[in-house]
């Protein structure tokens, strides 16, 4: 799984805030310009209670993923995912491309599943502040998208309190607090939350673990597993 650090690498090695690709490196300096706008969001309180609406816009995902699904086999895989791109005109190198295939390929199976491509999706969203990425946002044929990808940035914004473009244990458990004062069960609130985030266990949470883990907050994996039961 991505995240800012190798395996063996702890949160307070040098390398700790150093991002390990090229891709990770423009998600955080993207991050970190957005930061600089603050969020609208005051309490984790509101964020849970935009649930409901942000699945149901992510849901609409759906469509566009079956039009890139060329093959139907319930996977996007690089070459699917290279004429997706160009079919929205959105225009990355063929290096950052790959570069994010492998970034939310979580399972490393070489396909990129409906969960994993709507995280990809709210990549592409953070990182193309070009014209084009209008252009491609309205030929995706989904006018709330761009609303709820950019809720989910409001929300990383909001967690993210000393604005340096990751969430430490610390900064959730402020975010919590700030939500259910006087609770004893807060602490352990967090710390649940923010385990769920965390991936690669570096004690730091990057703006893609996060989004990995909003999808699970939200019900995307489980509907999906659902769907395949049937």
């Amino acid at each position: 799984m991505g995240g800012v650090l190798g395996k063996n690498e702890s949160p307070s090695s040098p390398k700790a805030s150093i991002p390990e690709t090229k891709l990770e490196a423009k998600i955080t300096e993207a991050m970190l310009r957005r930061e600089t706008e603050g969020s609208s969001i005051r309490s984790f309180d509101s964020l849970v209670l935009k649930f409901p609406k942000i699945d149901e816009n992510l849901r609409k995902c759906k469509v566009i993923f079956q039009e890139f699904d060329e093959d139907s086999n319930g996977a996007i895989d690089p070459q699917e995912l290279k004429h997706a791109f160009n079919k929205l005109e959105i225009n990355f190198t063929d290096e950052e491309i790959s570069d994010l295939f492998e970034a939310c390929d979580i399972n490393e199976d070489m396909g990129i599943e409906f969960s994993e491509f709507i995280v990809l999706l709210c990549l592409v969203y953070l990182l193309k502040d070009d014209p084009s990425a209008l252009h491609a946002k309205s030929r995706m044929g989904l006018p709330n998208l761009e609303v709820t990808f950019e809720t989910l940035v409001d929300a990383f914004v909001f967690l993210d309190k000393n604005k340096d473009g990751y969430v430490s244990r610390n900064e959730m458990v402020q975010a919590i607090n700030e939500t259910i004062s006087g609770e004893r069960s807060s602490g352990r609130i967090a710390m649940r939350r923010f385990e769920e985030m965390d991936w690669d266990k570096n004690g730091m949470v990057n703006f893609k673990e996060f989004l990995f883990a909003f999808t699970h907050w939200v019900g995307i994996e489980d509907n999906e597993d659902e769907e395949g039961e049937e």
